[in-house]
């Protein structure tokens, strides 16, 4: 049971990243590749502090 809540936890994380860094240039965020790749890859983190990122997110999300 932890081993499938695991996997859960990580297909969500990785659908995320896919997510997020398909629809990064919905954002507002600056369009460098570091830039992309480090809020793509906090974005758990980052979604639960930072209401901008949460917004953002959401934006990258739609489409």
């Amino acid at each position: 049971m932890v081993k499938l809540i695991i996997f859960g936890l990580i297909v969500v994380y990785v659908g995320g990243v896919w997510k997020f860094w398909n629809g990064f240039e919905r954002t507002n965020f600056n369009p460098s590749l570091p830039n992309r790749i480090g809020l793509a890859l906090l974005w758990p983190a980052l979604f639960i502090t930072n209401q901008s990122y949460r917004r953002n997110f959401k934006k990258a999300l739609k489409g």
